[in-house]
């Protein structure tokens, strides 16, 4: 079991400049565990991912919460973030959990959620209890990302490798670099069947500005061989940390619990 202690809690990774610490966080407890997945930007200390272990600490549950590189309490430089680096972080950290987990991915988190679950089922090492996924952004670096850039910022990410955007949820711009598009296009899940091996609950804001609620129906579309639940939260926004969002959050864990 992880150690709980946040200075304890660390993994290395990566070879010469690829090397880098992940922070992370274990909560003892027993099975299911509950494994976070955050989004671009997140970090470990949200106010879901609190949730989550506050609802791991209720029930008694293990509880796993990390840092992906460049974020957070991780080292690593964010401008070498792609979805390849840290989709490695998350297994590498899954791989210190014993017995079913349910995984939890928010926005890209969502999508690295699914890519953990499709990996975990090709090597028939069936650990993934069930995904929960709010506001997932599968495949966001090219069905979310690229279409809404304009010329301008297509050719900054041609010519200088990456462009600057405001976010209302930093006072700093977002940096979005070309090394970031163009590794997603590694780990594209629509187009093709997408397979999880277990339940999955998607929960999804109506007023979400980054993920608009026709990429979750979307993302449904894919899955056709596991049984899927889809919550639209009429009044929801991105982030779907308010209190009655976070309620949904802990009765979407508990039914898959019961």
């Amino acid at each position: 079991m992880i150690n709980p202690d946040p200075d304890a809690g660390t993994i290395a990774l990566g070879d010469g400049a690829a090397r880098r610490t992940i922070a992370l966080l274990g909560r003892p407890g027993g099975n299911p565990g509950l494994f976070w997945l955050g989004g671009f930007r997140s970090d470990m200390m949200g106010t879901k991912a609190l949730a989550l272990d506050a609802l791991g600490a209720e029930r008694g549950l293990a509880v796993t919460r990390f840092d992906y590189s460049g974020h957070g309490a991780s080292g690593g430089d964010f401008d070498q973030g792609n979805i390849s680096r840290w989709l490695e972080e998350a297994e590498a950290v899954f791989a210190q959990t014993s017995g079913p987990q349910i995984i939890v991915g928010s926005s890209m988190g969502g999508w690295i959620a699914l890519l953990l679950a499709r990996a975990l089922l090709r090597r028939n090492e069936r650990r993934a209890r069930a995904l929960v996924l709010l506001a997932p952004a599968p495949d966001m670096t090219h069905e979310l990302m690229l279409p809404q850039f304009t010329p301008q910022e297509h050719e900054a990410l041609q010519n200088q490798g990456f462009i600057d955007q405001p976010s209302q949820y930093a006072d700093t711009p977002y940096r979005i670099t070309r090394q970031l598009i163009e590794d997603g296009q590694n780990h594209l899940l629509f187009g093709s069947v997408i397979e999880t091996g277990c339940p999955v609950t998607i929960l999804q804001g109506g007023q979400d500005p980054d993920v608009p609620q026709a990429h979750a129906i979307k993302l449904v579309t894919h899955i056709l061989h596991d049984p899927v639940t889809l919550t639209l939260i009429p009044d929801g926004d991105h982030r779907l940390s308010r209190n009655e969002d976070l309620a949904r959050l802990r009765a979407a864990i508990l039914a898959l619990l019961d």
